[in-house]
């Protein structure tokens, strides 16, 4: 690890301005300024000398206000510097959004989960090896331009959607994909203000510039996350090599709007396959208006992987993304709520 200043931030403002003077030309992994919240991600890669910040902005002061989980009416809204544990285990979460707690308890460790902020969870980098492993030059995310290594070498992990020729590293987090099932939207502070954009929008597919992994502007943070309406029948699949402490092979985030067995509404998200949390919208459309069935499910598991890249070590990925959306709709189809 390379030496560094510390800062505190005791306020949005002042941590928004140390973090607004790192610049604006640079990538997010090579900017001399950056935000410490759990740490579970920053301080690894500084470990690993991927990520060499000068200065490191400490804004857990802004906790108080930060870190609130509210629920009004339908309306949920969760701070950015809430530990991923404290809303996993909030009562209202697990019985009114299923599919974010549970998102949330296969995350990690239960040691990092009590470190960890919603936040910083969305904002985690890729595990991809070639990433992590500075004794590899050519990585597209540490220096754009170099090619990637992941290309030709082990990709076993890798993403089969959303991928480019500049980048294949795979999205690693669970609550992201319950966030873009739910049209969640979040609250971003900055310079200008607040400003609040859907979810959606916050990560971009790697395209020709892989080093910008979202459309956050220098010196802005992410300060909270607001859902709207309840989604009682929910759930989050993950399968993994192992049952804990490893990252999603395939995941699904599925809600389920039901009467009488039919299906009103859907949302469908995926985990573990794709360079961004993906959204199965094509998916979902097959599913609203129809009666459930386990027919229905493999069409709409087909659906969900209709344009894929595999590469030689990860083609498995398809077969197994099918099976998990397809488990994951009859698992909320048939919960009792």
């Amino acid at each position: 690890m390379q030496p560094f200043t510390y800062l505190r931030a005791a306020a949005p403002s002042a941590a928004v301005q140390a973090l607004a003077a790192g610049g604006t030309d640079v990538s997010l992994t090579e900017a001399p300024v950056q935000a410490l919240a759990g740490g579970t991600t920053l301080i690894d890669l500084m470990k690993l000398d991927v990520m060499r910040p000068e200065t490191v902005v400490d804004i857990n002061p802004l906790s108080e206000e930060w870190s609130q989980i509210n629920l009004d009416g339908d309306n949920l809204r969760l701070g950015a510097l809430a530990r991923m544990s404290d809303v996993a285990a909030t009562a209202a979460i697990q019985t009114g959004y299923p599919v974010v707690a549970d998102s949330l308890k296969l995350a990690a460790s239960a040691q990092l989960r009590n470190m960890a902020t919603l936040g910083g969870n969305v904002l985690q980098r890729t595990r991809c090896t070639y990433f992590r492993d500075i004794s590899y030059g050519n990585c597209n995310k540490r220096h754009p331009g170099s090619g990637c290594a992941a290309m030709d070498g082990v990709n076993r992990m890798h993403a089969v959607l959303g991928t480019s020729d500049q980048c294949i590293a795979t999205y690693p987090g669970d609550f992201a994909q319950s966030l873009i099932a739910l049209d969640a939207n979040v609250e971003i502070t900055g310079e200008s203000g607040v400003r609040s954009i859907p979810f959606a929008r916050l990560h971009r597919p790697p395209g020709d510039s892989p080093q910008i992994e979202t459309t956050l502007a220098p010196g802005e943070l992410i300060s909270g996350f607001s859902i709207n309406g309840r989604w009682p029948r929910s759930v989050y699949l993950k399968v993994r090599d192992r049952q804990s402490y490893e990252f999603a092979l395939a995941s699904a985030a599925v809600a389920l709007d039901m009467q009488d067995g039919v299906v009103r509404d859907a949302r469908l998200a995926l985990g573990g396959v794709a360079t961004v949390p993906w959204r199965a919208h094509e998916a979902e459309a097959q599913l609203r208006g129809q009666r459930f069935d386990d027919a229905l499910a493999e069409r709409v598991a087909e659906a969900a992987f209709t344009d894929v890249s595999p590469r030689k070590d990860n083609a498995f990925k398809i077969a197994l993304g099918k099976r998990v959306v397809a488990r994951a709709l009859h698992q909320a189809a048939t919960m009792e709520i």
